[in-house]
């Protein structure tokens, strides 16, 4: 039992970032096969929805750090959004200029 509550655990956890709906159908079926309670299913439910939510969490943190980093050792060499919105207020001043030169 305590095994089998194990795989449910780590099947679970990969099916948290799947969903609550999927979670809860795989403690469903364990439920009918007899291998876990019904209470224990619910508890078991809710805590692997816990762990999958904050493991999420982790994994943007990881993934947005790594990207900064990256970006860092690339530094000068992409515009960044601020960049590029620079030179669209210049481009829009030069425009505007074209348009209606001023005379000397």
């Amino acid at each position: 039992m305590k095994d089998t509550i194990g795989k449910a655990i780590s099947l679970g956890l990969g099916l948290a970032l799947a969903g609550k709906e999927q979670v809860e159908k795989t403690f469903d079926e364990l439920v009918k096969k007899g291998e876990i309670g019904k209470a224990e299913s619910k508890a078991l439910v809710e805590e692997l929805l816990v762990k999958g939510e904050e493991l999420r969490r982790q994994v943007e943190t990881m993934a947005r750090e790594r990207v900064q980093a990256i970006l860092g050792e690339r530094e000068g060499k992409y515009a960044t959004k601020a960049d590029i919105a620079r030179i669209e207020i210049r481009l829009d001043a030069l425009e505007r200029e074209r348009q209606n030169p001023t005379e000397p």
